[in-house]
């Protein structure tokens, strides 16, 4: 079942001035319940426009858009209850910290919520566990924390509001490559966990091709395609093309397939390019014996 699906949405800034632009143009997508989505594609091709119609941020200038199956702006008193639906990560979130301690500030999503105080304590210390924030830091001050601790306290707040979609605008931006690697491998744990929708929004095609099952790109205000990782990578001369770079790894593997070394998978992480080497060698080596 579709858990996100726009029909023709469209969205221009300052339409009727001078300034007029169309930021999304005419998008039908439909993303099913449990996915783990890589949003992809260059500057000003509309990704982040996109994803801030999915939680009601911007209401379209034509075209609709449905979450778990309720059309956005239809009922304005449905409004905050669906958006309850979607939680949304901005990029550098750390800086929308503003709570006392760290406890209080990831109690403020399911505060307004309306939840118990048995209920929020037992979303705080869930969440917390799911990002690798240890007990002992709760009463703390938020502005106490390494930056990397920091990030993971707001997208903390985020999901103890257990939205069915979680939307992360480049959650990783910033960070050392251990940072970066945490958070993205906490974030892949919790969807696994949970079992909800994720949608990744990235410029690392590497982060993509590791954690994402379906890939969404955006080209020009428009959706070029929304694919699995496979098919995407394979059209790598039409990304290059927009101004997207694959992955280094299928770089490398077209880069051998050029020079007659067909190896006849389309390889794009580095993990699955090592075990298909091991098993080519490994066949290679019973041959010869």
């Amino acid at each position: 079942m579709a858990i996100i699906r726009t029909e023709n949405l469209t969205y221009v800034y300052g339409d009727g001035t001078p300034f007029r632009k169309v930021a999304v143009d005419n998008v039908n997508l439909s993303i099913d319940e449990g996915e783990f989505v890589g949003v992809i594609g260059h500057t000003g091709s509309g990704k982040s426009t996109l994803i801030q119609h999915l939680n009601g941020l911007l209401q379209p200038t034509s075209g609709s858009v449905y979450i778990d199956g309720e059309k956005l702006w239809e009922d304005k008193k449905r409004l905050r209850d669906i958006r309850f639906k979607v939680g949304l990560v901005f990029q550098y979130p750390e800086y929308q910290l503003f709570e006392e301690t760290v406890y209080k500030d990831i109690a403020f999503g399911p505060k307004n919520m309306g939840l118990s105080d048995d209920e929020i304590d037992r979303r705080i210390r869930e969440t917390a566990r799911m990002v690798g924030i240890k007990e002992e830091l709760f009463d703390k001050s938020p502005f106490e924390l390494s930056g990397g601790q920091k990030r993971r306290v707001a997208i903390a707040g985020v999901m103890a509001m257990e939205p069915k979609v979680l939307i992360l605008d480049e959650p990783a931006s910033g960070l050392d490559p251990k940072g970066r690697d945490k958070i993205l491998g906490q974030i892949r744990e919790y969807h696994k966990e949970k079992k909800n929708t994720v949608l990744l929004v990235s410029h690392s095609m590497e982060d993509v091709a590791k954690h994402a099952g379906k890939i969404l790109v955006m080209n020009n205000a428009s959706l070029y395609c929304y694919d699995t990782p496979v098919n995407v990578f394979a059209k790598a001369s039409e990304l290059s093309a927009m101004g997207l770079a694959v992955p280094q790894i299928t770089r490398v593997f077209k880069r051998l397939d050029q020079m007659g070394c067909n190896i006849g998978e389309e390889v794009y992480t580095v993990d699955f390019a090592k075990n298909l080497m091991l098993k080519l060698l490994n066949r290679n080596n019973n041959m010869e014996e």
